[in-house]
């Protein structure tokens, strides 16, 4: 609540900056025309060096903001002469005259308005100025910066260069070791450290310490601390102590460098490389921090954040970690080296040696540190662009597809870098590889991030740690670190803060769409103005749903539709009063929204239709939650309502979602609407023969036995009829639920069965008479089994055997 209320306050402090303004003295337009005309001159001079156009450009700025600050003046005031102005009403056509009166006033008005309006006018005027020099400003640092980039230099592959760069290595070494010696000397010796010695020896000793046994021992402790914490806190509880490995050896080094700088034995020449040492550890122990994170050992209890095996794990971790030195290494040489040579990064801040290094010299020293780099880089972006092959699953999540994906353009990068640096343009490959492998870490490091975060989630309410990373609010939280990094992106790869501030000030402009002008501010005002109306739409629809509706005679679908209604109509109050607060002008949309409405009015005329229908039912409530009802073939209770449809869900445990509107134009059948009770018909059939009577008390009987059968109505029995096959009966009878009239009738069922058994009666079954005219037609021969009989060949008449003993073939025939 109080961060709320401060949030608020600061709104209004801005809203109210504008009159603020308006209390405070105008700028110096004399001054200003002075350093602006100073300023155009140096820029159309070309003479400046970037130090120089640098510091214009910090004034210059300071001066647009007042500039802006000025733009209110008397806005106040201004706005109400227009409004008295209007009051006139409109300026006469030509050839018409009005009231002298009004004429009178309306020049008078128009006059002081004039006179309002013309401080706002010159600081438009001059901020529009100061913004154009800017521009030319960083145009030109751009340009310089793109040519220091794309500068060709001499190769460092040749071996005449070799020399000059050996000799100006050794001159360094030496001219640092002369500076040194020469401070000791001017000094007095160790007598002349007598005073600071214990106070240095003292820092030097303990950063000796952090450096050894320190970071062996805070190397050690997540591992020991995580397995005395409990199972949800040991994976936030190892992150959060292992920053310490970060932490511990890098103020060892800052304490180092403070010893050696506060000895005053370094000057000009050893200042610049020790000064370079800090950022230069900050990058080694972060890389080599980040590669123990994110390619864990086994044993370090890990569970690690991209999916790979053990031993490519291994593998990676040792290719991270030297990458992370090689950066180190270019820090610190590359700082101290390359300012003299002409392709100086635009965030460099370290102050170079005296020595002025020959561009080929430069370019021997940087091109063994690219080789290192971009081997390294080279062999790591080789395991991350197959880590889609170690995930089971053909859909990997996204920071496996994006690794991956930057594995791939790092490949491309490890081999362009050194073949640039091989043809002499060195500045373009320690341009394009740094970056790159800065840019990994980066992406690395959002990567542990966003597990802590989810760790931590989980740690906070006791949930599994799958289960808490996979939750919205730690997608969420990464989203929002995703979107803060994106300045650090843009500073690794050369951009200036100057660029940043330039950019946000764009930014606070505005962006105009369609007449409308969206600035931070107004999407902020709007953003905040909506929740709040969102958050109290909300509130009010749980207190009437939970404490105020329960108490009154409502039924629960009346207190639905006042709930649905209420909610609809705060979230629309809500909407209108942001867009009223933010300031966002509508009125230009209208002619667009008028265009549009024909063509939305074809399209989306079943959806008007269902959120027509959905306020009708709403309001005569035909339909209510908990209904049994039937409509379009399809039963089921009635689950949820809302303004485009309703969901109902059937006997199979299903959800049918019914557009509103079938809802009011087709016929629709209410099971339970008003009261819970019911009828149902239960048919019977008994065979011919059966004493009807005594059927008919039965059924009677077991009806009225049957605990949910109102006994007014009272149940009966109609003799429907004769069948085909059966005397047909049916028992009708009213239930106090309905609800419950499948298993009634099912009941019901079982009873007439076990009775009709007791008491005799046959249940009837289909019964059919067969009569047959010509029986003597069915009669049909024997059908003889066997294969086929020859038939006999014909033959001459032989002369009559009988009475002869047939032959032996004869008789073989024959069988």
């Amino acid at each position: 609540m109080n961060r709320l209320v401060a949030l608020i306050f600061s709104i209004l402090l801005l809203c109210a900056a504008p009159l603020w303004a308006q209390d405070q003295p105008g700028p110096d337009y004399a001054a200003w025309d002075k350093l602006a005309g100073q300023a155009e001159q140096i820029l159309e001079s070309g003479q400046a060096n970037d130090a120089r156009l640098q510091a214009i450009r910090g004034e210059v700025v300071k001066w647009r903001d007042r500039f802006s600050a000025s733009q209110g003046t008397n806005s106040t005031r201004i706005a109400t002469l227009k409004d008295q102005i209007a009051a006139l009403g409109p300026v006469p056509e030509e050839g018409k005259t009005e009231s002298p009166d009004i004429a009178a006033r309306r020049s008078e008005l128009n006059e002081e308005l004039s006179v309002l309006q013309a401080p706002g006018l010159k600081a438009v005027e001059s901020y529009g100025r100061a913004d154009g020099i800017i521009q030319q400003i960083d145009r030109t640092v751009r340009e310089r910066q793109a040519n220091a980039l794309m500068r060709l230099t001499p190769t460092p592959l040749n071996p005449a260069n070799w020399a000059p760069a050996a000799k100006d290595g050794l001159a360094i070494v030496l001219g640092i070791y002369d500076e040194a010696k020469t401070n000791w000397t001017n000094r007095g010796g160790v007598s002349g450290f007598s005073d600071s010695l214990p106070a240095l020896g003292g820092f030097l000793l303990l950063s000796i310490f952090l450096l050894t046994r320190g970071r062996r021992w805070i190397d050690s402790l997540p591992e020991r601390l995580s397995n005395r914490a409990s199972d949800r806190s040991r994976a936030a509880v190892n992150f959060l102590v292992s920053l310490g490995q970060i932490a511990i050896p890098f103020v060892g080094v800052v304490m180092g460098v403070v010893v050696l700088l506060e000895t005053g034995l370094f000057g000009d020449w050893g200042r610049p490389f020790i000064e370079a040492v800090p950022a230069a550890a900050l990058s080694v122990f972060g890389g080599i921090w980040l590669a123990r994170r994110l390619f864990p050992t086994p044993n370090s209890g890990l569970t690690p954040p991209l999916p790979m095996p053990e031993d490519v794990c291994r593998k990676a971790r040792f290719r991270a970690s030297i990458l992370a030195l090689a950066v180190g290494l270019h820090q610190i040489f590359g700082w101290a080296i390359l300012p003299l040579s002409g392709f100086q990064s635009q965030s460099h801040t370290t102050d170079t040696i005296p020595l002025r290094i020959s561009d080929a010299s430069a370019g021997v020293w940087h091109f063994p540190l690219i080789l290192l780099g971009s081997l390294f880089l080279f062999r790591l972006c080789e395991i991350l662009r197959r880590l889609g092959r170690y995930v089971a699953n053909e859909n990997p999540d996204y920071r496996v597809r994006i690794t991956a994906f930057l594995g791939t353009i790092g490949r491309v990068i490890a081999v362009i870098a050194p073949l640039l640096a091989a043809v002499g343009y060195v500045a373009a490959a320690n341009a394009l590889l740094w970056p790159t492998a800065t840019t990994l870490g980066l992406i690395g490091l959002l990567i542990l991030l966003q597990d802590f975060v989810g760790d931590f989630y989980a740690m906070a309410l006791a949930k599994g740690d799958s289960e808490a990373r996979d939750s919205l609010f730690p997608m969420l939280i990464g989203f929002v670190l995703v979107i803060l990094s994106l300045p650090l992106f843009v500073l690794i790869w050369g951009a200036r803060t100057s660029d940043l501030g330039e950019a946000w000030t764009k930014a606070q402009g505005g962006l105009s769409l369609g007449g409308i002008n969206l600035s931070p501010m107004v999407i902020l005002t709007f953003v905040i103005v909506f929740c709040v109306g969102y958050a109290l739409t909300r509130f009010l629809q749980g207190a009437l749903r939970s404490s105020i509706l329960p108490k009154t005679k409502i039924d629960a679908g009346g207190q639905n539709a006042i709930t649905s209604g209420i909610g609809y109509l705060g979230i629309g109050l809500a909407a209108l009063l942001a867009v009223n607060t933010a300031g966002i002008d509508l009125s230009s949309l209208a002619i667009v929204a008028g265009a549009l409405s024909v063509g939305i009015g074809f399209g989306m005329q079943q959806v008007v239709s269902n959120f027509v229908s959905g306020i009708i039912l709403l309001i005569e409530r035909p339909v209510t939650v908990g209904d049994w009802i039937d409509v379009g073939g399809k039963q089921g209770i009635v689950k949820r309502m809302s303004v485009r449809a309703t969901q109902i869900q059937t006997f199979d445990r299903t959800d049918v979602i019914v557009p509103n509107s079938d809802l009011i134009t087709q016929p629709v059948t209410n099971w339970t609407r008003g009261n819970l009770s019911g009828r149902i018909i239960v048919p019977v059939g008994v065979a011919y023969g059966s004493d009807t009577r005594h059927v008919a008390r039965i059924l009677q009987e077991i009806a009225e036995d049957q605990p949910t059968v109102l006994i007014n109505p009272a149940p009966f029995v109609v003799f429907k009829g004769f069948g085909a096959d059966a005397l047909n009966f049916e028992i009708r009878a009213v239930l106090s639920d309905i609800n419950g009239g499948t298993g009634v009738t099912s009941e019901i069922n079982h009873e007439i069965a076990a009775r009709f058994a007791k008491e005799g009666i046959e249940m009837p079954f289909p019964q059919r008479d067969i009569w047959l005219r010509n029986p003597e037609c069915l009669h049909v021969e024997p059908v003889k089994l066997g294969p086929p009989e020859p038939e006999p060949e014909k033959a001459e008449p032989e002369p009559s055997t009988q009475g002869k003993p047939p032959r032996s073939d004869e008789m073989a025939h024959g069988a």
